[in-house]
């Protein structure tokens, strides 16, 4: 794929107390594409920041139920991506949280 796909896979990282208790792990969290597989996710975080990504797990968040007056909605479903990188490598954004 076009370095210009691989860059709208990634949405943004994901920075919360468990992302944080992960990182320790050399585990970071992103919120990617609905429809990116293991495979692209892994391609377009190394062709990005030049790291080693090692395993990418990936879990579909569904929407919830959420009502506005008299009204019941959903928030949007989506896809959260779990990435094991090489030891002692680690992402520029992440740097100093």
């Amino acid at each position: 794929m076009k370095k210009a796909v691989l860059q709208n896979i990634i949405i943004s990282p994901l920075l919360t107390e468990k992302a944080n208790t992960l990182k320790e792990a050399d585990k970071y969290v992103f919120k990617v594409d609905r429809r990116a597989n293991k495979d692209l996710i892994k391609r377009a975080l190394e062709s990005m920041y030049e790291i080693n990504v090692l395993k990418c797990n990936i879990i579909n968040v569904r929407g919830k139920k959420k009502r506005v007056r008299y009204r019941l909605g959903m928030t949007p479903s989506w896809k959260k991506a779990i990435v094991t990188i090489k030891q002692g490598q680690t992402f520029p954004f992440f740097e100093g949280i």
